[in-house]
């Protein structure tokens, strides 16, 4: 098991963001988090990668244990950013970098690797997201199908146990969103990734477990033929429904 959460509990202020959150995935597993908007997916996968800390509960995730109350910046969470990728909405390169440079970063001066072997796997890397002939570029030369591309790339240039993904095709046109889901269909299998969308077609066909969030709480978890076309709870019926 690579993930393990238990009773996880995150407010801010008087609202209850995540109520009793308890789940649990193994190596190499696909999750969809789906769920209206404000239901606590995009909250949750900040929480297992320290972005954001949480109230109460408890997390093991990629072999560490998170304490609830940690801040974001506490030099003990520097391990869990080595082993935990995160790509969000926003693509955030660097602007200044190229693809290359934007890719080779963290390897470099996070874990102090040898730039020819960064150098070596982000060229790679860049050939497996259909971008083999874009490393010198700038970001502002990409398109935004493009440059979240790279995001991906940058990600697992750490070689990450876990990758995290927030809605990373919610900013996209449909032809873009296309081009993204196809290098995280490629994906699928190979490393273990949580991934929160509204692409319910991707979290059909390409994930092994879909998660369904509502008002704070993991109101239904199965496979996708299970989840999508017999929901067991009530709100995730109506999720569903709206959802067409």
């Amino acid at each position: 098991m690579i993930l393990s959460v238990k009773n996880l509990h995150k407010a801010h202020g008087a609202r209850q963001v995540l109520r009793g959150i308890d789940a649990s995935v193994d190596a190499g597993e696909t999750i969809a988090l789906v769920g209206p908007s404000g239901s606590g997916k995009s909250t949750f996968l900040r929480c297992l990668n320290g972005l954001n800390s949480f109230d109460a509960g408890e997390v093991q995730i990629a072999g560490l244990d998170l304490a609830p109350r940690t801040p974001s910046d506490a030099p003990a969470l520097l391990p869990l950013r080595a082993r935990v990728g995160m790509v969000f909405q926003g693509f955030h390169l660097f602007p200044h970098l190229s693809v290359l440079e934007n890719i080779c970063l963290a390897p470099l001066y996070v874990r102090r690797e040898q730039p020819a072997a960064v150098r070596e796997r982000a060229e790679k890397l860049l050939i497996e997201v259909g971008l083999g002939d874009r490393g010198f570029a700038r970001p502002s030369q990409l398109s935004g199908g493009q440059q979240q591309r790279v995001a991906i790339a940058r990600a697992l240039a750490m070689q990450p146990e876990v990758l995290l993904l927030d809605e990373p095709t919610s900013a996209l046109d449909p032809e873009m969103r296309g081009e993204v889901l196809a290098v995280l269909r490629d994906l699928s299998g190979t490393c273990t990734m949580l991934v929160v969308t509204h692409e319910m077609g991707f979290a059909r066909g390409v994930a092994s477990r879909i998660w369904v969030f509502d008002e704070g709480k993991l109101v239904e978890d199965g496979p996708p033929a299970q989840v999508c076309d017999h929901p067991r709870s009530e709100r995730a019926r109506a999720f569903f429904k709206a959802a067409g």
